[in-house]
């Protein structure tokens, strides 16, 4: 069995990143070094003070912690992981995109009065969520040891899970939005014959992260993704195996 260190330094860069930044900043918050609400995604301080940092600083908040962080924590060391170790193996600037655009979209949801929160740290851990589950979709997963049910559904058992104990719903569906909207554009309108939509942008670095050192055995494009034909829902997954 690896050591804690070891298997931190076996986690694949984006995911170790976003995880850290997090755990970072909940840590300085508890030590009085941190004041989350200069980090807090208020729209008029960001357009009439220019505190533009607003824009980036949200989604690395999670919250103090609890039993709550926790939980969002080893989502993103789960899911996260898988998805970065599986699907988008050898392709970390189009993990990274997928970021990208799942913050610029929660943004923009959250610009709309009604979804607004001050923090999407949250929403952005289940977008990784919900993409997984997509990726996914037949892993049976296990919840809190009472429920075993397909990852297809996982989503929608955490959101209610989270409403069942007082949570606030609209993060949760921010990430669900978001990550749909991604899948829909990346998955499921190629599939349906359609146009690839979102593609991630082209520049010497996207081409370094994506396809490793030259001349390295990592410098190689990736194969491009087969749907999952093992699953009848109207979401399908590509055929990619669970590590482990």
């Amino acid at each position: 069995m690896s050591s804690p260190a070891e298997y931190y330094q076996s986690l694949p860069p984006i995911s170790k990143a976003f995880g850290t930044i997090c755990v970072a900043a909940t840590a300085a918050f508890h030590l009085g070094l941190f004041n989350p609400y200069y980090a807090a995604l208020l729209y008029k301080l960001v357009f009439t003070r220019f505190e533009v940092w607003r824009l980036v600083a949200n989604f690395f908040f999670l919250g103090k912690f609890s039993v709550n962080f926790g939980i969002r924590l080893l989502m993103i060391a789960r899911y996260g992981v898988q998805l970065e170790n599986g699907p988008f193996q050898r392709r970390t600037a189009d993990f990274l995109w997928m970021m990208i655009f799942g913050c610029l979209s929660l943004l923009a949801l959250a610009a709309i009065p009604l979804f607004w929160t001050p923090f999407l740290g949250v929403s952005l851990v289940f977008m990784l969520l919900y993409v997984w589950s997509r990726e996914f979709p037949n892993a049976q997963v296990n919840i809190y040891g009472l429920v075993t049910l397909k990852a297809f559904y996982l989503p929608w058992a955490m959101l209610a899970l989270d409403v069942l104990f007082g949570s606030p719903i609209i993060p949760d569906l921010l990430g669900i939005i978001a990550g749909h909207l991604y899948y829909f554009l990346t998955v499921l309108h190629p599939l349906a014959g359609g146009k690839e939509l979102l593609r991630t942008p082209k520049h010497k670095l996207v081409a370094r992260l994506r396809l490793g050192q030259p001349g390295t055995a990592t410098a190689r494009a990736a194969a491009p993704a087969q749907p999952d034909t093992s699953t009848g829902g109207a979401f399908r997954g590509r055929s990619y195996r669970l590590n482990g």
